[in-house]
């Protein structure tokens, strides 16, 4: 992942645009009528389809792969919790919309943990050749 501001911005804003985006239409489609297992399932291959396609244009600007695995998992996990929510109580367009956003940010914050875990701290400059 790449540490510019520039970049860690726009995982951070394109994470939270999947994430308000599949909230909102996990809203439009789920009521507490829905059984909840089937909601989450249902709307967990939805919230990750929206982030696939959603990443196209967003992987332009920011990176295909740096963009990519990031927002499915935020679509993912927004698509699950709000699914399953709304399948038991109801809840207002608003609220599924900013918790699909903490949903997203959430995802990104976790990936950029688990990143940093698994590759150590790292210095702009490493891995630059100084000729010689």
């Amino acid at each position: 992942m790449d540490h510019r501001l520039y970049f860690v911005i726009g995982d951070l804003l394109a994470n939270i645009l999947v994430g308000l985006f599949v909230g909102w239409i996990t809203w439009l489609l789920v009521s507490p009528g829905w059984n909840m297992w089937l909601a989450m399932v249902v709307m967990m291959v939805l919230g990750m389809v929206l982030a696939g396609l959603l990443f196209l244009p967003l992987g332009v600007f920011l990176g295909a792969m740096e963009v990519m695995i990031p927002t499915m998992l935020g679509g993912m996990l927004s698509g699950m919790v709000i699914g399953m929510w709304c399948a038991m109580a109801p809840l207002s367009g608003p609220a599924a919309t900013a918790l699909g956003g903490a949903c997203g940010l959430l995802a990104i914050v976790a990936v950029w943990i688990a990143n940093h875990s698994l590759r150590g701290s790292r210095s702009v400059l490493e891995g630059q050749s100084h000729g010689g």
